[in-house]
This record gives structure tokens, sequence and C-alpha cells, in this order.
């Protein structure tokens, strides 16, 4: 039995409105005004694109629920910046890590989540077969959206001259965005290889 189309919207239409609700609710009175513009503008972008996508190519309530919670995620991280997010802050001090981690979890849901979108892309539009070269080609352009995201940190810093750390987190470590493309990486295999099955299933294709 198929799904009501105007129940589907409505999902749609929520989780849109909750994605608007928590940009501002991220908006008010964040820890730095400039780093929270540049570590919301992926987020902002992507929902962008969707929508504008919508009337064309539909994504599954799958795909739709996990951007959704990947860009809560960024805009949380953005509110405090990812570098001095207080949760983080705290396991730091309770384990002794070196740096704040929240950053980390970000970059590994930039190829976590992605990659679902990438797949239902490539598949439903046509474009590959499915099977281990369609796997080969969403790990790669998570790999590729990872490394222009980084390009755009170094261009935003050179361009407008701001301190490194205030745009890309980079704590101190030389390595950070080497760093930041591995677990993205890494978020991107676990949800083609690992979950691959599942959303098949979630797609409903």
């Amino acid at each position: 039995m198929g799904e009501n189309p105007k129940e589907v919207e409505t999902l749609h239409l929520i989780l849109l409105a909750l994605v608007f609700v928590a940009y501002v609710v991220s908006a008010i009175n964040p820890l730095d005004r400039f780093a929270w513009i540049g570590q919301t503008i992926g987020a902002v972008l992507l929902i962008v694109f969707m929508v504008i996508l919508y009337p064309r190519f539909r994504f599954s309530n799958f795909a739709y629920i996990m951007v959704v919670l990947y860009v809560l995620l960024l805009f949380y991280g953005a509110h405090y910046t990812y570098s001095l997010n207080p949760l983080f802050n705290q396991l730091k001090e309770q384990f002794g890590w070196q740096r704040n981690y929240f950053d980390r979890v970000g970059h590994f849901s930039q190829g976590f989540v992605p990659a679902f979108l990438f797949k239902e892309l490539y598949l439903k539009g046509g474009y590959v077969k499915r099977g281990k070269m369609a796997t080969f080609i969403v790990i790669i352009s998570c790999l590729g959206l990872s490394a222009a995201y980084e390009l755009g940190e170094f261009a935003l810093v050179k361009i407008l001259n701001v301190p490194v750390d205030a745009v890309m987190g980079t704590q101190g470590d030389i390595f950070d965005s080497h760093w930041d493309m591995v677990w993205a990486l890494i978020g991107a295999s676990l949800a083609t290889i690992v979950l691959g099955n599942f959303h098949n299933k979630k797609m409903k294709m």
C-alpha cells in the first residue's frame, strides 16, 4: 500500500519548518557571529538546493529526515562554534582529550548523510546502476564534497583575512583539514557499505 502524497508533503513541510525554527534559534546570540555565518552556510545551501530540486526530484523520507538531523547538528555546533561546543568541552575535560572533538562528529556526518543523497540521486536519476561501482562513485562524491568544503573555508580565510581558527576550527592541528576528510570518508563508507541494504529498503525503488 503506497503512501498518501498529501501526508508525505505534510511531513516534508513539517521538517522544513523545523529546520527554519532551528536556524532562528541558532542565530540568537551565537558565541561568535562571524563563525556562526561560516559554519551554517553549508547547511543553508543544502536546504536551498533540496527545496529548489523538490518539484522535479523527491528523495526518500528517510533521506529527508537524515538531512534534518544533520542540519540540526550543524546549527547546534555553529551556535557555540565547532571548537567550543560545551558538551564536547565537558568530554574533553573528563577524558583528558587534547581538543574539542565536535568538529570530527560534524565531518563524519558530512560524509554519512550526503552519501544517502548522492546514492538516491545517482540511482533514481538513472545515472548509475546498483553495484560496487555505484558505491565507489558515491564515496568519492562525498570526498569531493568534503574537499570542496575545506577549499571554501580556505578561500574565506584568505579573501576576508580572518583568523584561521575562527572559520576552520583547526585548534592548532596542522592536519585538521586532512582529518576532516578522513572522517567524511569513514561516514560515507559506513552509510554506503555497512548500511547499504538498509538504505535500499528505505529508498522504496
